[in-house]
């Protein structure tokens, strides 16, 4: 609803977008009376409500499509970013956190702290750029700009909108390895990122667990430190360890701007970002409603997990 009433306050007139500034004065009036925008405000977000109700978020200005079809096009792109950056802060993160609280003090520690700091400070437009230079216009390890280069451009049959899934599902290895020299490192950015909040709560949790008396009763009766920390400890952490989870890839979901930006990514994010240049806010419109349903499904997601892995949540 705050997105919808900033879209019709804003200084920007949709229906010159749609019949031009060349438009007679009939013509934009009856443009703008079948936009609706001659109702009230509350009646024309009802109406737009009542349409969403039914999967219509109207047509993009900027595209001219639907705007349902445009987001089946571009979200999977941010999707498989997102997925991908998850892992690497999962697979990456856990680890160093719960470490890094076992031996708190030490050198892994100190590495982690830092890590951390650095991928809550550097601004990773900057990271993006930098990685481009070195990895792409000086050493050539990767692939440019954008989901693949021209030769595979449009010849792997489209199934689930993710290019690497459906490269591995056409069989055609060299899309594959050209679909992942394209996105390993800005998902290796949005991994760093995530990976930097991921250890950082990971240690915190960590730490909690480890100076109550459960632990210390379990060291007592000479159970190994491997056992202790990862048996016992870290087992109580999973709980809201998933929560964590779950919203860091909510936050790439929809913070990936910059980097879709930096990396021509066709993704969700840019999508947005140039329909809000163009006054198109029913593309807006239309991926606010999608990101906010993503974090709606992640956080019930989270509260099934709850019972699976705590007992005491049945």
């Amino acid at each position: 609803m705050v997105t919808f009433i900033i879209g019709r306050v804003m200084p920007i007139d949709p229906v010159l977008k749609v019949v031009g500034e060349r438009a007679t004065q009939a013509q934009y009036d009856a443009a703008y009376q079948a936009m609706g925008l001659d109702l009230p405000l509350w009646e024309q977000f009802l109406r737009y409500m009542g349409e969403v109700l039914r999967g219509d978020f109207g047509r993009s200005i900027s595209t001219g499509h639907a705007v349902i079809d445009d987001l089946r096009r571009v979200f999977p792109a941010t999707l498989e970013l997102a997925m991908l950056g998850t892992l690497i802060g999962v697979f990456v993160g856990v680890p160093l956190g719960v470490i890094a609280a076992a031996r708190r003090g030490g050198w892994v520690d100190q590495v982690a702290r830092v890590v951390a700091l650095v991928g809550y400070s550097m601004p990773i437009f900057w990271l993006g750029l930098m990685g481009l230079l070195l990895f792409y216009g000086i050493l050539g390890w990767i692939g440019g700009p954008g989901r693949q280069g021209i030769i595979f451009d449009g010849m792997v049959p489209v199934t689930t909108g993710m290019i690497l899934v459906d490269s591995l599902l056409a069989g055609d290895w060299g899309a594959f390895t050209d679909a992942f020299s394209h996105i390993i490192l800005p998902a290796s950015l949005l991994g760093y990122f995530s990976l930097a909040y991921i250890s950082r709560m990971t240690r915190s949790f960590m730490l909690e667990q480890l100076s109550s008396e459960y632990v210390t009763t379990a060291r007592v009766k000479g159970l190994s430190e491997r056992r202790v920390v990862w048996g016992h400890a870290f087992r109580n952490i999973l709980v809201p360890l998933v929560t964590v989870i779950a919203l860091s890839f909510g936050s790439l979901l929809e913070g990936s701007v910059l980097t879709e930006i930096v990396f021509s990514w066709p993704g969700i994010g840019q999508y947005i970002t140039k329909a809000l240049l163009a006054g198109d806010m029913n593309a807006v419109l239309g991926g606010t409603v999608l990101i906010g349903t993503c974090f709606v499904a992640l956080n019930l997601l989270s509260d099934i997990l709850y019972r699976v892995l705590d007992p005491r949540a049945k």
